[in-house]
């Protein structure tokens, strides 16, 4: 069995102010859904939160769901409890290695350990090695480390792309099917889902045979992130992408990812596309209440949390804590918090100099001592919408040698392609 997280009771919605609704238009109405069905869960609403190195471990993890639980009340715009048998969302760990998983590295046993709380258990796995993959994926089903199991194809960074994985692998047809085989036969009855790109660049799309591959593999639904690997997270992400994989692969799940900056982006996603659920990626950095929003939305509209920055100081404090409580070291969670720091100060008042010191923090104490220098009656300012997180624009991919000569031809990728630590 897995070993739960120990941490104090679950964090508490905060408190917002109601803003009025837009009104609806066509594209910004709830579409009409039963629900995401991944496996045996049904999911509602379709929403998942995007696997993020360095970000979405356990505590961010425990924030975003009791949002989009709505526990610890409801104030305006706080959704309530989660109807029977149906989860607010799938909350996805930061990518684990397989090579590292079947090793026991330390760090990825910490990776993979879930809150209490926590159902369905999401582990996201990368790895280019099919016998490897099949190692870690039956070692999550036989130990019940997880519920669900997402593979990574989709990330960009020259790390992973430089030894074929990640958004690069898709290109070799043939391994992606060997892995995805391997996976979905050593998972028993756990789903598995698998996260991609468009392709390499716009020369070597990939995405349509990728899905056509996880089909009449097995796989239980598909994210398709509409960017390739050179764009990385700059430009706009390709929508129409998401609607031609929807049609190309009507028999499974299709998730849309890429520009969901808040509720109705989701909707308006899911109207143009026809996908049947979204992935929510940078759009949450420092606003964990936006599952809540999410929810929110989903089930009808209201209005969206607008915190103070009263109230956005006190989700702070609560992270950071989190962080210590699961890292067994307070100094070393308030340090882990201080990527976090700028996301969630994005568009208030505060100096740069007030920003350098809190970003510098050590101890809870300090953290909210500088907090409590702020002027924290600020209402959400409109500057903290839209974009948040990395945009850097088209890049290089860095590949194996001759990576793009055939397709078909997945000689050269030895045992040194494993990545043996986990956490992108």
């Amino acid at each position: 069995m897995s070993t739960p997280m120990t941490t104090t009771a679950p964090p508490a919605a905060p408190a917002v102010a109601a803003t009025e609704a837009p009104a609806a238009t066509e594209d910004s109405r709830a579409p009409e859904s039963g629900g995401l069905a991944i496996g045996p869960y049904t999911v509602w609403p379709p929403v998942v939160l995007a696997p993020m190195a360095g970000i979405t471990n356990a505590p961010f993890r425990t924030l975003c769901r009791a949002f989009a639980e709505g526990r610890g009340g409801a104030g305006p715009g706080r959704p309530a409890a989660p109807a029977q048998g149906r989860h607010r969302g799938l909350f996805v760990s930061e990518m684990i290695t397989t090579r590292a998983l079947v090793e026991r590295n330390e760090k990825t046993m910490q990776l993979v350990r879930f809150d209490a709380s926590e159902r369905p258990r999401s582990i996201q796995l990368y790895g280019v090695d099919p016998a490897t993959v099949g190692k870690a994926v039956r070692m999550i089903a036989e130990e019940d480390l997880a519920d669900h199991i997402d593979l990574n194809f989709g990330c960009p960074v020259p790390k992973v792309t430089r030894k074929g994985g990640g958004s690069a692998l898709p290109f070799k047809r043939p391994l992606l099917r060997a892995i995805l085989r391997e996976a979905v036969r050593g998972a028993g009855t756990l789903p598995v889902t698998m996260k991609m790109r468009k392709g390499i660049d716009d020369d070597h799309l990939t995405y349509l045979d990728a899905g056509r591959i996880a089909v009449e593999e097995g796989v239980s639904a598909v994210a398709l992130h509409g960017r390739t690997a050179a764009q990385h997270y700059g430009g706009t992400a390709d929508w129409d992408a998401i609607a031609r994989l929807k049609e190309h692969v009507p028999e499974i799940p299709v998730l849309g990812n890429g520009d969901v900056w808040s509720a109705p982006d989701a909707l308006r996603m899911m109207r143009a596309t026809g996908c049947d659920g979204v992935v929510v990626g940078r759009g949450c950095l420092g606003r964990p209440w936006l599952f809540g929003d999410l929810v929110t939305a989903f089930e009808g509209g209201g209005a969206a949390a607008r915190p103070t920055l009263r109230e956005v100081a006190d989700v702070m404090l609560r992270h950071a804590t989190l962080l210590g409580e699961w890292l067994g070291d307070e100094a070393r969670g308030v340090i882990d918090f201080r990527k976090h720091v700028a996301w969630y100060l994005k568009g208030f008042a505060v100096g740069s100099e007030m920003r350098g010191r809190l970003a510098i923090a050590s101890s809870l104490a300090e953290l909210a001592a500088g907090l409590g220098e702020l002027d924290l009656d600020q209402p959400w300012p409109p500057g903290a919408e839209g974009p948040r997180g990395r945009t850097s624009g088209k890049n290089r991919v860095v590949l194996p040698d001759g990576w793009l000569a055939d397709p078909h031809d997945c000689t050269g990728l030895g045992a040194d392609a494993e990545l043996d630590t986990s956490g992108g």
